[in-house]
């Protein structure tokens, strides 16, 4: 097991503790195996792929969850006062329950939001479900990001709600830009894992 390493210069943030990185070591050999798919794709930017990383395979896995959950607490727990996390539905949502759930077990309780694509046209009209985030600290959590356009409409709507948001937690960074547009934004952007530790080139 490689050691645990902060602050790269690439913005990865490795685990704090053996035991996270561990749960690290063991979240990368699952999406190396299963959540990594080689071929011809069209990703959501527009941009062609030889390979695609499907990170929903593995958040909605009860094998990699609560790993996902603690690796993601563990990149915000230095971000003082951040009370919530969520983002854009639906690739953040199993994220958020993942973190939220975690966090109890951890002793350091965050909630978890939804950011709808588009407000509701009925009842209370809202876009943002779960956490009242008015006024509050928040992180944006996705899964993966080649633009960072779906972090930053989520992060649109948060601030529109009245939350501070503080920063953007992925789980893979494909390198791919979205750091430099989610950076310009005033955000920090936080990432588990990049493509070097997936043994993939950047496209």
């Amino acid at each position: 097991m490689r050691p645990a390493r902060r602050n790269r210069l690439d913005a990865v943030t490795a685990a704090s503790t053996p035991e996270l990185e561990a749960d690290r070591q063991a979240l990368i050999g699952l999406i190396s195996d299963e959540a990594v798919f080689h071929g011809d794709f069209t990703l959501s930017s527009g941009k062609k792929a030889t390979y695609y990383v499907d990170m929903r395979k593995l958040t909605l896995d009860h094998r990699a969850a609560p790993a996902i959950g603690r690796l993601v607490l563990d990149l915000v727990k230095d971000l003082d006062g951040v009370v919530a996390v969520g983002g854009l539905t639906l690739g953040a949502d199993p994220i958020a329950n993942a973190v939220m759930h975690e966090s109890v077990h951890a002793g350091r309780p965050l909630d978890a939001f939804v950011v709808r694509k588009e407000p509701k046209d009925h009842g209370r009209g809202r876009q943002i479900e779960g956490a009242d985030v008015a006024g509050k600290r928040v992180v944006v959590v996705e899964d993966t990001s080649t633009t960072g356009q779906s972090a930053l409409k989520a992060v649109e709507a948060l601030r529109r709600e009245g939350a501070e948001v503080v920063a953007v937690a992925v789980i893979v960074d494909r390198k791919t830009g979205a750091q430099a547009a989610i950076e310009a934004e005033g955000l920090q952007w936080l990432a588990s894992i990049d493509l070097d530790d997936l043994g993939l080139q950047p496209q």
